[in-house]
């Protein structure tokens, strides 16, 4: 077997392979004797078709496979013989096949880049400092009032933070137009749920009362129709409610599960899950920032076909999720392409720290993970069970130590300074980290 490669492309090769004649021919001859062995063709007995025949009858179609069958297989022997590593499957551009010449095709494809991690020396990585005091706890107890608020019906105007009920009917150059009207749907003044204007526009607004609001889409908006356009809303107030918030008392820290120890006891536990949420928050901030350095020093360059599969795979994520919300939007590829490519770059970076410093996994590690995700369930030892039986799990879950095991190494690597952030801050930081 001949083979000869090219470079197409910083990453793209051209490889040429061509089969031995014979190997094709001896293939076919062996697939024929074979199938007249049990070939039915009508005029003879089962068995008995003369060999002439089945080669006329099925000579083609066997040709054709075995060419396909042995494209695949070469393919593979190729790689291994010129010791490359393919990132994603082949485009195969095969020649001419015809019985009694070489077997010649041609595989495009991409390979992965070479790497060799920079030097991390110098790099400065900002290290998340933050700590928890009274006013964080007292505004976290206010967002959970907030959250558990009633609201009753007033007879004033609407003001920002009010509940109003409303009817409404929208019409675009005097026609109405889809989705434009609805009845008793109620809007939070200031929630942000409407088009700009349309919320600020009910303020003042007392129950009974109309007005006609002139507004305009925005450009971005997701109907096509009704994006950059104006339009006049007739909105009729109905209800004008207030927000009344519980007390801070021992009712509401039993409302919240706290039993014991009151309103105290509520800071207290209040405090402890704020504590393990900040320190999830900074660890995750930090190793966004650690990955991010460690992109930043090694700009390689990313296959294309591996962007285009973790494309697919967070575009089919995003839709299950939408799915499960009762939503069916047709989203376009280009929205995940940026995050598809980083994360493809940073497995490839990740998987080569991994390798030039010989990490392995630490055993420790996976099961303090284990059983801090297991902690949150009803019956944490059933859950650490589920976890070492089940391989897929156990996966997952090396990979994110394995991750965590390389931030430690970048960060003994760079220069770590501390910076004073807000507990609001910093999970905000997280947030955009995650997304």
């Amino acid at each position: 077997m001949q083979v000869s490669v090219e470079n197409s492309g910083p990453l793209e090769r051209r490889m040429k392979v061509e089969v031995p004649a014979e190997r094709l021919d001896q293939e076919i001859e062996s697939r024929l004797k074979s199938l007249a062995r049990t070939a039915r063709i009508s005029g003879f007995r089962p068995g008995k078709v003369p060999f002439k025949v089945v080669r006329q009858r099925y000579g083609r179609q066997v040709q054709m496979e075995v060419a396909s069958e042995l494209m695949n297989s070469s393919y593979q022997e190729a790689l291994n013989q010129e010791g490359l590593r393919p990132a994603g499957g082949p485009r195969i551009e095969p020649g001419e096949i015809e019985p009694g010449r070489n077997l010649e095709f041609t595989a495009v494809f991409e390979v992965y880049p070479e790497v060799e991690l920079a030097s991390l020396e110098g790099v400065e990585i900002e290290k998340p400092a933050t700590e928890i005091d009274a006013a964080d706890i007292d505004a976290m107890l206010d967002k959970l009032r907030r959250q558990r608020a009633t609201w009753e019906p007033v007879e004033r105007a609407a003001g920002q933070g009010d509940q109003v009920v409303i009817d409404f009917r929208g019409t675009l150059d005097g026609e109405p137009f889809e989705g434009g009207e609805g009845s008793d749907m109620t809007i939070e003044i200031g929630s942000g749920r409407m088009i700009a204007g349309f919320e600020d526009g009910l303020v003042g607004l007392k129950p009974g009362e109309e007005k006609q609001l002139d507004l305009t889409f925005p450009e971005d908006y997701h109907s096509e129709a009704l994006a950059g356009k104006a339009v006049r809303f007739d909105v009729k107030v109905k209800q004008v409610s207030a927000q009344k918030l519980p007390e801070i008392d021992e009712d509401f820290a039993a409302a919240l599960g706290v039993t014991e120890g009151g309103v105290e006891g509520l800071r207290e536990e209040v405090r402890k899950n704020m504590e393990r949420e900040l320190e999830n928050a900074r660890k995750a901030v930090l190793k966004d920032r650690a990955f991010e350095a460690l992109i930043e020093k090694n700009p390689i360059e990313v296959p294309a076909a591996l962007i285009e599969e973790e494309t697919d795979r967070l575009a089919q994520d995003m839709q299950m999720q939408l799915g499960q919300q009762g939503q069916n939007f047709n989203l376009p590829r280009e929205l995940f392409q940026d995050k598809a490519k980083r994360r493809v770059l940073l497995g490839l970076l990740i998987g080569e720290v991994v390798k030039a410093n010989n990490i392995q996994v630490d055993q420790d590690r996976m099961r303090s993970l284990i059983e801090t995700i297991a902690a949150g369930y009803e019956d944490p030892q059933e859950v650490i069970q589920w976890y070492y039986g089940n391989q897929e799990a156990m996966s997952s879950a090396q990979t994110l130590v394995l991750e965590e095991q390389v931030m430690d190494w970048i960060l003994e690597q760079a220069k770590v300074v501390e910076k004073p952030y807000s507990f609001e801050e910093l999970i905000e930081l997280r947030q955009a980290a995650n997304s």
